[in-house]
């Protein structure tokens, strides 16, 4: 092999080599980086009323929000509002989310190069309804304290766990649940499942 070729060869071979390198300095690091995110929600409640202690579905959909404060760790405010009342069986009652907004912080782990796995908690304050017409029906009884402002306490602790995994560059594919929040009035949960897109930037 001559000079020109063997020179060629290593410089090449050295080229290939910084690329990645290279490439992975102007990527900018987590802790640098913001995300905003649009999901789709479903909301379950559950333990409604008192005897028969019924579940219901209701949809939401859910801005987030938020920072890495270094390579693991993530703030964010989540703001929602639910577009799907939620009917619950066994009687005539209506629970309604007219908007809820959360603060979290929480723990980002990466499984791979592509995914990594969340765990947050944090608090949400909710406004909501709950209607009950017909009330003095006998089916009704277990409800009738439920109706009205929906839930009666307004703010509660809230925590949810998630993968996501990214599908474009800083486009990430979000799997997520956990409590939204517990009504200490009626001891009713209401239980989130999201999925959407999230975008660091």
């Amino acid at each position: 092999m001559n000079k020109v070729a063997l020179r060629f060869l290593s410089s090449s071979l050295m080229a290939i080599s910084l690329a990645p390198l290279s490439a992975q300095a102007q990527d900018t690091p987590r802790s640098d980086k913001h995300y905003v995110g649009l999901l789709v929600t479903a909301l379950e409640h559950r333990s409604i009323g008192e005897r028969t202690k019924e579940d219901a579905w209701g949809q939401a959909g859910t801005l987030v929000i938020g920072g890495h404060l270094n390579d693991l760790i993530h703030a964010e405010i989540r703001l929602g509002g639910g577009f799907n009342d939620a009917d619950v069986s066994g009687g005539d009652l209506t629970l309604a989310v007219d908007y809820f907004a959360s603060w979290y912080m929480g723990l980002h782990y990466p499984i791979t190069d592509y995914a990594n796995v969340y765990a947050q908690a944090g608090f949400t304050h909710v406004k909501g309804e709950a209607t009950l017409p017909n009330r003095e029906e006998g089916y009704n009884a277990q409800f009738r304290d439920i109706a009205g402002d929906y839930p009666d306490s307004s703010f509660s602790i809230s925590w949810l766990a998630g993968v996501d995994f990214e599908v474009l560059s800083n486009t990430f594919l979000v799997f997520e649940g956990g409590r939204l929040f517990k009504d200490t009035g009626s001891s009713a949960n209401t239980f989130q499942f999201s999925t959407g897109l999230r975008y660091e930037f």
